[in-house]
């Protein structure tokens, strides 16, 4: 199979130019100089921080030996849980994590993981068909995220479980009031109630979730919305809040989200979004409805996730920017129905899904990482970015050890794949201001596949400091970008690049400084600021007047 050598390629191209005679002719569209325009006076939505959540679910190794490995492991912990990952998800801020599942939501029952670990249930995992011991229940979750400084996304059990058992989850996490349930919460640990920012009304309706229409899920959702409340003070609302005073309003409330369609299936949006107008005014069902999308060719673990060639490469490029229009399909619809934007659009699993190459056991979904899947995810963060309108919180699939993730382990190992690279880079984006931006730029060209060569988005973080994410998709030739704009000089730019020798390049425990973001500085000349990109990168720079 054929691997992409970038100086090797750059060899071939500047041969052939030079025996056709095209070094005297016009510069291709690759050489030419690109430029971006962009006016911070005219600021855009806010990218919700929660655009760059996060994901972990109870399969292989994402859980245990992921994030959890017990008090008594020789591996450096804190209540269990991992120091080095806890060190690793801090310094990417990370805004939320979406748990327990993913189709493992619909069959996770809380009381088996609350309580003294001798007496948690073992129950069989079908993603790989293993013991799940709960040793990881909901105390341990929220110990997590607390240790990360994070918030929770929980996923109630609408598939397999109940509502009262929903109602009472909610009611052991949230409430301040000497219940039972709360005082069992005080002997597992925790006298405080938790805060819970996000629940989801189960997971892939359609699917794994039970393999409902639209229509059954929406029934069964009612009542799910209607009583699984959140009782912690600081976040109350209720329906009932509501139905006595119609202007009530907590900007702390929990967001309730709908588990919403699949790629582009237009008529579940339709049937929720239609359902969710006619619901009278004082009990609006739900808040938020969910999107997955993943990136792949001919379905799960079909695409090598390493020893791929410029092929594949640009393949995955295109299916990354065509998440542009797959959000488009489903805000056209909500727009018609909710057009104050008031239903968020959840994207809470995204990513590449590659063959799990580096586990024994193929449903542990662990595979590697390249500089491709960094490239890809910034193009996917940068969709998102400009959605930001509508789209308010995405969660990449996965945290640790599953899919795209952050991070991989082996025992005592941990290493950062180029994707958490990535999000490192992304973190001045979270509540920045986005800032409109026209890109005038050569094509990457590869068979029948025509991409522009550059994507790009810029912004203005909280301590008004201007930001600017370039995305170089070709893979072999470089991009020099001059850099306008309206009413403010701009003489320098300090920031990072990420790249690799090859675009396959990945990150292994013996080298896991193959693919690290390097330093970069750029220099206004003349009063003109020009930004060299090398090929297959992405640059983060903040702009300094």
């Amino acid at each position: 199979m054929k691997t992409i050598h970038a100086f090797n390629w750059s060899r071939i191209r500047v041969f052939l130019m030079l025996i056709s005679g095209a070094m005297l002719a016009t510069p291709s569209l690759a050489e030419q100089n690109s430029s971006i325009r962009l006016n911070p006076s005219q600021p855009g939505h806010t990218i919700n921080r929660d655009i760059f959540g996060q994901f972990a679910e109870h399969i292989g190794e994402g859980i245990y030996g992921g994030i959890w490995v017990g008090e008594d492991s020789k591996i450096p912990n804190v209540k269990g849980i991992r120091a080095d990952v806890v060190k690793a998800l801090r310094a990417i801020k990370v805004p939320v994590v979406r748990w327990p599942g993913g189709c493992y939501a619909d069959q996770y029952h809380w009381r088996e993981g609350v309580g003294p670990q001798s007496s948690r249930v073992d129950r069989i995992n079908p993603w790989g068909n293993v013991i799940e011991p709960n040793h990881f229940g909901t105390d341990e979750f929220m110990e997590f995220v607390q240790q990360i400084g994070s918030e929770a996304y929980i996923n109630l059990n609408l598939g397999s479980g109940t509502v009262q058992e929903a109602a009472d989850w909610l009611e052991y996490m949230t409430t301040d009031l000497p219940t039972t349930l709360a005082k069992q919460r005080a002997a597992n640990g925790h006298t405080a109630p938790y805060r819970v920012k996000y629940i989801g009304f189960g997971n892939e309706a359609w699917g794994c979730g039970g393999a409902m229409t639209a229509d059954e899920y929406f029934a069964r959702l009612k009542a799910y919305s209607v009583f699984a409340l959140n009782h912690n003070p600081q976040q109350r609302f209720a329906g009932i809040d509501l139905l006595f005073d119609r202007d009530a309003h907590n900007p702390h409330a929990m967001q309730r989200i709908a588990a919403g369609p699949n790629d582009t299936d237009t008529a579940f949006t339709e049937a929720l979004m239609k359902k969710w107008a006619a619901a009278p005014g004082y009990l609006p069902l739900f808040d938020a409805m969910s999107l997955h999308h993943y990136t792949m060719t001919r379905g799960p673990m079909s695409d090598a996730s390493q020893d791929f060639d410029e092929s594949d490469y640009a393949t995955f490029a295109q299916l990354a920017l065509n998440m542009d229009r797959v959000i488009t399909l489903h805000t056209e619809i909500m727009d018609t129905y909710d057009p104050q934007k008031k239903v968020a659009l959840v994207v809470d699993e995204w990513g590449n899904w590659l063959k799990p190459d580096i586990a024994e056991n193929p449903k542990f979904l662990k595979q590697q990482n390249s500089l491709r899947d960094a490239i890809t995810a910034s193009l996917t963060l940068n969709v998102f970015a400009r959605h930001a309108d509508r789209v308010r919180m995405s969660n990449i699939a996965q945290m640790v050890n599953v899919i795209q993730s952050m991070i991989l382990t082996d025992g005592e190992k941990m290493l950062l794949t180029p994707t958490y690279h990535i999000y490192h880079m992304y973190v001045p984006f979270q509540d920045a201001t986005l800032i409109p931006i026209s890109i005038d730029s050569g094509r990457y060209r590869m068979d029948d596949i025509n991409l522009p060569q550059i994507d790009a988005i810029a912004a203005r973080d909280a301590n008004g400091k201007l930001w600017l994410a370039l995305t170089n998709i070709d893979p072999v030739d470089s991009a020099d970008i001059t850099l306008q704009l309206e009413g403010m000089v701009v003489k320098s730019a300090k920031g990072e690049v990420l790249t690799a020798p090859r675009v396959d390049t990945v990150n292994r425990f013996d080298e896991p400084a193959a693919v690290v973001p390097k330093p970069v500085k750029f220099t206004a000349k003349n009063s003109r600021l020009l930004l060299s990109l090398p090929p297959k990168s992405v640059t983060v720079v903040e702009l300094k007047g």
